[in-house]
């Protein structure tokens, strides 16, 4: 496409959707498009107007489950390779550390130790120091095996959080437990149901000041948002919907900045929203994103995991870490 047919499609858009250069900047990346798509002026308090999305590393299966360490690398689990590899944030070099059947979502412990949502385990595992091991640290609830855990965040009362849809439960075995729930794995390893509503739970978060849980539902397309206190929910409600056709993105992955705006995955890239609710804009990611994670020296830039590819941008935003 050329610069000024590019150009003249802009312009064509503008005048269809009422968008001025103000409020939305758009750049050729890759194998298709990185945008800037604010709905609201506070969009721009979270990101420079000129910011530039940047490829870290391709070549994987299916990206998900990114945790930065300050040693320079990312976490990144491939669901469709079954391993979890690190990542150079410089020089984008991949570095297999295990084989492991769908590995998910990931985070830190509050000793920096790797959380995973281990799918074929059907489980909550750690990983050893060195990566080339693990312990499980729950598999089931109630005498029963849980279905497929999808997302683990750590929590303010430094209990793990996580949820346990269907969406990869192995297709030889069966589910035990008739629903798909959201649950808290205590530091004595019992395990918490918080809540059954949801048709297919996914991503979770808390906000900075621990009031608040945040859970989405990626069949129903929506998030939910809990009162949190002494580990239970209590007032659920939707905090926000992300419509799309049945091919786009639906939320996923959770993270939350230091204000406690939320950054979703879904339909085209990554929805932000203020803590009200609000949706300030979106982030229009080349390939479809599944989590993200908050990374460098002042956790201001987003490392992103999309399909086959992981890449990172910079904001004015300061991320929320549970762990540290």
């Amino acid at each position: 496409m050329t610069t000024i047919r590019a150009l003249l499609i802009s312009l064509a858009l503008f005048a269809l959707f009422g968008l001025t250069a103000n409020n939305l900047v758009h750049a050729q990346q890759g194998n298709g498009n990185f945008a800037l798509e604010a709905l609201d002026p506070g969009f721009w308090n979270l990101f420079d107007h000129n910011a530039q999305l940047a490829k870290v590393a391709s070549g994987f299966g299916f990206t998900e489950g990114p945790v930065w360490d300050p040693a320079g690398y990312l976490w990144v689990s491939d669901e469709t390779l079954n391993k979890i590899f690190k990542v150079s944030t410089v020089t984008g070099q991949k570095q297999e550390i295990i084989s492991l059947g769908d590995p998910d979502g990931n985070t830190y412990d509050r000793e920096h130790r790797l959380l995973d949502c281990a799918s074929v385990l059907r489980a909550i595992i750690r990983l050893s120091p060195d990566g080339k091991s693990y312990k499980i640290l729950a598999d089931r609830y109630q005498g029963k095996r849980l279905n497929s855990p999808n997302d683990v965040v750590l929590g303010p009362d430094g209990a793990i959080y996580f949820t346990d849809p269907t969406s990869d439960l192995p297709k030889d075995q069966k589910q035990e437990i008739p629903f798909k729930g959201v649950y808290r794995l205590a530091a004595d390893g019992q395990v918490q149901l918080l809540t059954k509503e949801l048709e297919e739970p996914n991503g979770l978060a808390f906000s900075p000041d621990g009031t608040k849980f945040y859970v989405d539902d990626d069949k129903e397309r929506n998030i939910h948002v809990y009162d949190f206190q002494n580990g239970h929910l209590s007032n659920g409600r939707i905090f926000g919907v992300e419509p799309g056709g049945p091919n786009d993105g639906v939320p996923d992955g959770i993270r939350v900045d230091r204000q406690g705006n939320l950054f979703v995955t879904g339909p085209k890239g990554i929805w932000v929203w203020n803590p009200a609710g609000h949706h300030l804009g979106t982030i229009v990611i080349p390939e479809q994103p599944a989590n993200l994670a908050w990374g460098d020296s002042d956790y201001s830039t987003l490392y992103i995991t999309a399909t086959t590819s992981v890449y990172k941008l910079n904001t004015r935003a300061h991320g929320f870490i549970p762990y540290l």
